[in-house]
């Protein structure tokens, strides 16, 4: 369906992605989470053929973005993070206009436009102004827009940023509604969401794929690494003496416990390994009573954190290129 490969973009002499390589299969949603800065959006910008790479190819039902733009552009529907909205329209002339860009046949304008209005419940606004909208019908209308067509892809950035709980539900259960029709494509920094929504995460940090995998398996990839909190009375010193003799143990670090002569140690072990019991009776034999013992595993925040570790907020590449684009004019508009 998509692919990604070696996809390079330099902005000066940052580097926002950096050789980027991956596949899209269809009939699945797939995440880009990323902390700001780790590339989403200029990548999605790069799949959409709105910025060209620097390096690298993306194809589309195999055809290239760069050499084939009309054929792969009409596989895509794309939501940028500022809808491209235009504010002085009904939302039916807005979606009337898109569809004649996207060269609809006219005999099929008015049955989508009537479906896909339904599909995201915007048929009773269709007569309001854009500019009267609520925020979260206008990524409805956004939304509809990038539906428009039927394309095999759907392309949503951020599609949920500054919505209430209540829409943020909502827009959420119709991103699952599309994936039954179309492959879903959408980037976020938060966590909660693409847990909620994705088949398959891609972790970005600083223009690389850090990971790529199932909710569910990126969580387990990290289970062989869970960690052992234990709170014992006792000396670091004595501690240090007992625990390299017990067999299991990866690594661990000592430091002092809230209780007077205590120390808390947290023990790593061996991808299988269970070292409970043999830590028990090593300390019983040495008189350093366990005053508390707890398995400690890592959820997805915890696996994001460190995949993500050192990754910059303050400079965002993705923010700038949005700022230039926009700069001058009004921000609800753009290219369809």
């Amino acid at each position: 369906m998509i692919e990604v490969e070696n996809l390079v973009k330099r902005y000066g002499n940052h580097l926002a992605v950096d050789h980027l390589t991956f596949q899209v299969e269809p009939g699945k949603i797939y995440g880009f989470l990323g902390p700001n800065g780790a590339g989403k959006s200029t990548t999605m910008n790069m799949m959409t053929g709105y910025i060209a790479p620097t390096e690298g190819t993306v194809r589309i039902n195999g055809f290239d973005i760069q050499k084939n733009a009309e054929e792969a552009k009409r596989c895509i529907g794309y939501l940028p993070e500022i809808p491209p909205l235009y504010q002085d329209m009904t939302v039916l002339e807005y979606l009337r206009f898109a569809a004649a860009l996207k060269k609809i046949p006219k005999k099929e304008v008015e049955k989508q436009l009537a479906d896909i209005m339904e599909m995201t419940m915007t048929t009773d606004v269709s007569e309001r102004l854009i500019k009267n909208l609520s925020k979260g019908y206008k990524q409805r209308v956004g939304l509809a827009q990038a539906i428009l067509g039927y394309p095999e892809v759907i392309i949503l950035d951020e599609p949920t940023v500054g919505l209430d709980p209540k829409q943020i539900i909502e827009i959420r259960e119709l991103i699952r509604s599309l994936s039954e029709k179309h492959t879903v494509i959408l980037s976020s920094h938060i966590l909660s969401e693409v847990q909620a929504v994705c088949d398959e995460i891609m972790i970005l940090s600083k223009g690389k794929l850090a990971a790529c995998d199932t909710p569910e398996g990126l969580t387990g990839l990290m289970k062989g690494n869970a960690a052992l909190e234990v709170h014992i009375l006792g000396s670091e010193e004595a501690l240090r003496k007992i625990l390299p003799f017990i067999a299991g143990i990866a690594e661990f670090s000592i430091e002092n416990a809230p209780e007077k002569g205590a120390v808390k140690a947290v023990i790593r072990t061996e991808a299988g390994e269970d070292i409970r019991e043999d830590l028990f009776y090593a300390l019983a034999e040495n008189k350093m009573p366990i005053l508390s013992m707890n398995r400690v595993e890592k959820s997805l925040e915890d696996i994001f954190l460190e995949l993500t570790e050192d990754q910059s907020s303050i400079s965002d590449p993705d923010t700038a290129e949005h700022m230039s684009e926009n700069k001058g004019g009004n921000e609800d508009e753009g290219n369809l």
